[in-house]
């Protein structure tokens, strides 16, 4: 095997044995990346350059696409208040996306950079925890309790 193949390979391997929670962090990650790409576009008065307006917008559909990829990610069933309430911020966050997006408005992307960080850190803790281990060492070590 070429070492082109065998890098292919271990990608492949890399994303098809990475846990749901690691997963879960890239989304945020990207998305995060994309609100402080389009804050970074906007000026001060939140005035945005006729040039940077597409970039801009794109950025936010970025976002938007992510959070409604969290929002079908959601087991309501087993998710019970923690996924009522995660679709009730990703709800929120796409509403005052939205509005930044027609108003040019920081003061609607902040909010929802900083709670989404917040979420990204939860999202990393959570991650890394034995409990969120791909299936085959998780059932091996797996001594996490959700009960406190």
């Amino acid at each position: 095997m070429g070492y082109n193949q065998a890098y292919t390979a271990y990608q492949k391997t890399n994303v098809t044995t990475a846990s749901q929670g690691r997963l879960v962090v890239l989304l945020y990650e990207a998305a995060v990346k994309n609100l402080n790409s389009a804050l970074a576009l906007l000026e001060e008065g939140d005035k945005i350059k006729p040039g940077n307006i597409e970039a801009f917008g794109k950025h936010i559909q970025k976002t938007q696409a992510i959070i409604a990829e969290l929002e079908c990610s959601l087991d309501m069933e087993k998710g019970g208040e923690i996924a009522q309430n995660l679709m009730s911020l990703y709800l929120f966050f796409n509403k005052e996306l939205t509005e930044a997006t027609f108003n040019h408005s920081s003061s609607k992307i902040q909010p929802v950079l900083k709670m989404l960080n917040d979420l990204l850190s939860a999202w990393r803790t959570a991650s890394n925890s034995t409990s969120n281990a791909p299936a085959s060492s998780s059932m091996q070590t797996s001594t996490f309790s959700i009960e406190g």
